[in-house]
């Protein structure tokens, strides 16, 4: 397939029919040594204003994704590789469901969809994670509404104590 390197993180599929392979996760996974947020993707929609927006995302377990929801959008999972738990929150950030994902695990579902604007995040329970994302678009960054009880992502420090925060309180969860 012919990709056009936009950043670090991004690539994007060019032309009308694009398919992913073997070539193109490996592709993914290798770029994500260098990747600043530990998350590399491939856009297989031709543009942010497109009506539907497909990604192959790759990302590292170290990779925080700040709580957030879409108030106007749905999106959809399907795992390829690893495992991770989707986390999804109340308003005042306490957990609300645990969706847990797994690529070739029984125990875990390989899909997920989310049609309500719920706050949610990713702990990513494997080393790397691949993703098939699929959501409605434009994109428009400002219909991103990003969780108070949650810490940007620029600060590196509050975000991993966070992220091993909510990793520990899923642990204590299911433990009970």
């Amino acid at each position: 397939m012919n990709l056009e390197q936009k950043s670090p993180e991004v690539f994007v599929a060019k032309g009308p029919i694009a398919s992913i392979g073997g070539e193109e996760i490996e592709l993914l996974k290798s770029t994500l040594a260098n990747a600043p947020k530990g998350r590399v993707r491939i856009n297989l929609h031709p543009n942010s204003d497109d009506r539907l927006h497909e990604m192959f995302i790759a990302l590292r377990n170290d990779s925080y994704i700040r709580p957030h929801k879409h108030p106007t959008k749905s999106e959809a999972f399907h795992l390829v590789y690893g495992a991770v738990d989707i986390v999804i929150f109340e308003d005042d950030g306490q957990i609300r469901k645990v969706v847990k994902l797994g690529a070739g695990d029984a125990q875990r579902a390989f899909y997920y969809r989310m049609s309500e604007p719920f706050f949610h995040t990713l702990v990513i329970r494997s080393d790397i994670l691949v993703i098939h994302e699929i959501t409605n678009g434009p994109f428009d960054a400002s219909g991103t509404v990003f969780a108070s009880f949650a810490p940007d992502d620029t600060d590196r420090d509050a975000a991993t104590a966070f992220r091993f925060a909510l990793a520990k309180r899923i642990d204590e969860i299911e433990s009970v």
